[in-house]
């Protein structure tokens, strides 16, 4: 990496670029270092992952639905180990059978992905509120992710939240890779695979800008008071919230409790569809 006379450039100037340098000082070692072939096609891909009884093929079609009001020009699939249900139009991917839960997720960073292009990954359980083209256009030879929300709580939280993801095919094959040599041990030492993702590649992603992408119920919503009687993976809010995202959130995340189905909020009702 060729130098820079850093004069030239005032202290803050500096930081923006030394920061971005160094990002893509250690994202080019990890590629050298597991071979890293990341030529890819100008597809536009929207991906998501339906695995088990959680969700069922209503939320694949239903995220379907809301990428075809929101997003112009893109192909969607589903990594999946049953797609009985889904929209016929979904590009079916099947999920290999030596694994389960949230560390299916590990294997959308593969190389041997048979989609090829630029992927932007969603979570299914999230409600789409506006326009999205721009995580497209986002830093597009980057690859680029959401800051966890438990930054809400910690303002200067770093750490990766996986609900969201754009990269291209192969771009995080040593993610995947490292995954296969390590699975137990890995599975072992952390919660889920956004814990992975950070310790493999943290300091490599570009991150979306907060307001882009927003907890509905962290950051949008006022009450966190659950109903009565609901038990975890179940529960509902006490009172609906007649609230709307803020200008610029083009995407609600509904992390834990409640899924989008067991919202009574007058906008996830109206655009969950």
């Amino acid at each position: 990496m060729a130098k820079i006379d850093k004069s030239q450039y005032t202290k803050e100037e500096w930081q923006v670029i030394k920061a971005k340098r160094k990002s893509e000082k250690e994202l080019n070692r990890l590629r050298k270092m597991h071979n890293i072939d990341d030529s890819n096609t100008n597809q536009k891909y929207i991906l998501c992952l339906k695995h088990g009884e959680k969700y069922s093929s209503e939320y694949v079609n239903k995220l379907y639905n809301m990428c075809k009001r929101y997003c112009t020009n893109f192909k969607f699939a589903c990594l999946t180990d049953n797609s009985k249900g889904i929209d016929p139009d979904v590009v079916i991917l099947d999920l290999p059978s030596n694994l389960s839960g949230w560390w299916c997720k590990p294997y959308i960073y593969s190389r041997d992905l048979p989609i090829k292009g630029t992927i932007l990954y969603m979570d299914l359980d999230v409600v789409i509120a506006s326009n999205i083209d721009h995580l497209f256009e986002f830093y597009p030879d980057d690859w680029c992710v959401i800051r966890d929300f438990t930054r809400v709580m910690r303002p200067k939280w770093e750490k990766y939240n996986s609900s969201v993801v754009r990269f291209k095919t192969g771009q995080l094959h040593f993610v995947w890779e490292r995954f296969t040599r390590q699975q137990q041990a890995i599975q072992k030492r952390h919660f889920g695979d956004q814990d992975w993702l950070w310790e493999a590649a943290r300091g490599t992603a570009k991150l979306f800008p907060d307001n882009w992408i927003k907890s509905w119920k962290w950051e949008i919503r006022k009450s966190k008071e659950w109903a009565h009687g609901g038990t975890k993976g179940t529960r509902k809010f006490k009172y609906a919230e007649d609230v709307i995202p803020p200008d610029g959130c083009c995407i609600a995340v509904f992390h834990g409790d409640p899924n989008p189905h067991r919202c009574e909020d007058k906008w996830v009702k109206e655009n969950w569809v």
